[in-house]
């Protein structure tokens, strides 16, 4: 359930437009004058009284409607001892509710040539669906049982059915996969004991095991209310006759308690952390890590931009370097990973035969520090920002698209307008943005991760400044 359905419909609602303008040469990086392409989704929000906050952006380009509930809880918002719950919510959520036995809601979306799915991480879970537009009195139903009418359904068979599939989940995704273990390891080293986004969002099997039914069913009754959620409707549909329903079907649901949101500071690193990890793999692996910004600080586009300029292509510089002229690589991959309130750099590189990760990130060391000293070249931020423009436009096609972005606009900065915001952010990144992120974030305090194979410490990066990671995550 962590991916994401993305119908391939044409955006035909969604307006790039390209304003005539007097033609005068870009400088020091910024888009000329006048030429800025705008993007426009169309959107009415309202709030019932019990606080569900609604968004509408009807586009009748093709008969189909996306509904989109988005709760503002994801894995920050458990406790160290009692994690996993919002993940395990979302595979508890798809087991029928009050008035929907098990198996209906596919029945009534995928049965008729649509789709459902959900999404959990560390700040928000969502649940959608995508149906001929015909179906949206049908999806609102489905959705508002499953947020009023849950608690009915559930009990402890049900509830140790869906633990052991979270389970078997974390060993198939995590525990028995190569390089499974790398984000919680990541996590663990980046932020101190106890920290919100220190632990994974699938959650510890031990936590899983422990949880009692009236852990969980109070986790649900404070997060899954309507005052904790937006309903997005993005597609086909008469606005009037749509409000109508949605007065029906969720008007009625009682508001939750008041929610005491973490209050979370940013995290920095005083020192380098080294760190070794045998693993069942075929080939070492090298991750770097550097703790940088979240969603309301604007340097999360000039890290992304960044990434780019490192590895976003065959003439990134980092792509370029390792990959293709000194081939020292098989791949690498660098990218600005935002959360809510936190966020991290990192680069991946695994080496191809016969290179050691010691050489390879020395390597890698060397070209960061030339950039943090000269700055991207205008050519190399063009190419960026035009792969991170593509990017995101490319998430806008489809109905569900524009529903999360709309969505995640209202959840995170109360205003689901802001992904024009955003877009004219990443538009706007200079050279020396670039420079100033690179040089302020890409400092001594880091992460450095070497999984090896097992009984080959002697492949790390410096194993003798490395602290070796146990099986169950404790450093030894």
């Amino acid at each position: 359930m962590f991916n994401t359905v993305r119908p391939l419909i044409a955006f035909l609602a969604l307006t790039l437009v390209a304003p005539v303008a007097a033609q005068q040469k870009p400088s020091a990086g910024k888009p000329a004058a006048g030429k800025s392409p705008t993007i426009d989704i169309p959107f009415e929000q309202y709030t019932l009284p019990n606080g569900l906050r609604v968004i509408l952006s009807q586009d009748r380009s093709v008969p189909r409607v996306a509904v989109n509930v988005w709760y503002h809880v994801g894995s920050k918002n458990e406790e160290k001892g009692r994690t996993g719950f919002a993940h395990l919510f979302e595979h508890v959520m798809f087991t029928g509710s009050g008035n929907i036995p098990y198996g209906v809601h596919d029945q009534l979306t995928n049965g008729v040539g649509g789709s459902n799915n959900g999404t959990t991480d560390n700040d928000r879970t969502l649940y959608f669906e995508t149906v001929p537009s015909n179906y949206l009195e049908t999806a609102l139903w489905l959705e508002s049982d499953r947020m009023g009418f849950l608690l009915e359904a559930l009990d402890i068979d049900k509830l140790n059915a869906q633990r052991d599939i979270v389970k078997n989940e974390r060993r198939q995704r995590i525990d028995n996969q190569p390089y499974g273990r790398v984000g919680e390891i990541l996590s663990a080293a980046t932020y101190p004991p106890g920290h919100p986004y220190s632990w994974s969002v699938i959650g510890s099997m031990e936590d899983l095991s422990a949880a009692s039914e009236e852990d969980v069913k109070n986790f649900f009754r404070l997060y899954y209310a309507p005052n904790n959620a937006i309903l997005t409707i993005v597609g086909d549909f008469d606005p009037a006759q749509t409000k109508g329903w949605i007065e029906k079907y969720f008007g009625g649901i009682p508001r939750g308690k008041p929610i005491e949101r973490p209050k979370i500071e940013p995290v920095t690193l005083a020192a380098e952390k080294r760190l070794l990890f045998e693993d069942a793999v075929p080939t070492p692996r090298l991750y770097i890590q550097w703790p940088t910004v979240g969603r309301r600080n604007a340097d999360q586009f000039a890290l992304s931009v960044l990434a780019s300029v490192l590895t976003g292509g065959r003439t990134a510089r980092l792509t370029k370097a390792l990959v293709y002229d000194k081939q020292a690589a098989a791949n690498i991959g660098a990218f600005q990973s935002t959360s809510e309130d936190v966020g991290e750099f990192e680069i991946s590189v695994t080496p191809r035969p016969g290179h050691a990760l010691a050489a390879i990130e020395q390597e890698i060391d060397a070209i960061l520090e030339k950039l943090k000293a000269e700055g991207p070249t205008e050519q190399e931020l063009q190419l960026a920002t035009a792969s991170q423009e593509l990017n995101f436009v490319a998430g806008l096609q489809s109905h569900l698209g524009k529903s999360m972005q709309l969505a995640d606009g209202a959840g995170y900065h109360n205003d689901p307008g802001y992904y024009r915001k955003a877009y004219e952010a990443r538009r706007a990144v200079t050279t020396e943005d670039v420079k100033r992120v690179a040089n302020k974030y890409l400092t001594k305090g880091r992460v450095v991760l070497s999984v090896v194979p097992k009984g080959k410490p002697e492949l790390a990066s410096k194993p003798e400044a490395s602290t070796k990671v146990g099986g169950a995550g404790e450093v030894k």
